[in-house]
């Protein structure tokens, strides 16, 4: 793993709140204007849209787990902006990828963007592709 260790630091308890279903440790890590976008074509959802979902799921004690396996971080040079992406793995769908931007805060860093995604081999692309679209989805 790459950058500043704070960076790793909070996205390590970013991952261990949602694995634990700590709705307010996971969402304290979130900047006020913050916007995640899940693996769904639909999902784009604000930090207040996205807490109503966390909270259904952590209120059920669902949290889910995703394990990073790698990470590259970028930190900008006045030291306020922190871009990343990591591997992820994860029970449910195997390979995934994690990537967005963190803010630091006088609270320290704050996600502000966090795009979830499952890669999908090159030599599927098409098949995938197709599938979704016979489903109706994306």
């Amino acid at each position: 793993m790459h950058g500043d260790a704070d960076v790793h630091r909070t996205l390590d308890a970013f991952h261990q709140a949602a694995s634990d279903a700590d709705f307010d440790a996971y969402m304290g890590l979130f900047a006020d204007d913050a916007v995640f976008l899940g693996t769904d074509a639909t999902e784009r959802w604000s930090r207040d849209e996205f807490a109503e979902y966390v909270a259904a799921a952590f209120g059920r004690g669902r949290g889910w787990t995703y394990r990073p396996v790698a990470r590259w971080v970028r930190v900008s040079g006045d030291g306020a902006t922190a871009w990343f992406d990591e591997r992820l793995e994860n029970d449910s769908y195997g390979d995934t990828r994690g990537s967005g931007v963190l803010v630091r805060t006088a609270d320290g860093w704050k996600v502000a963007q966090y795009n979830l995604t499952i890669p999908i081999p090159n030599a599927l692309a098409r098949e995938v592709v197709a599938r979704i679209r016979e489903g109706g989805g994306g």
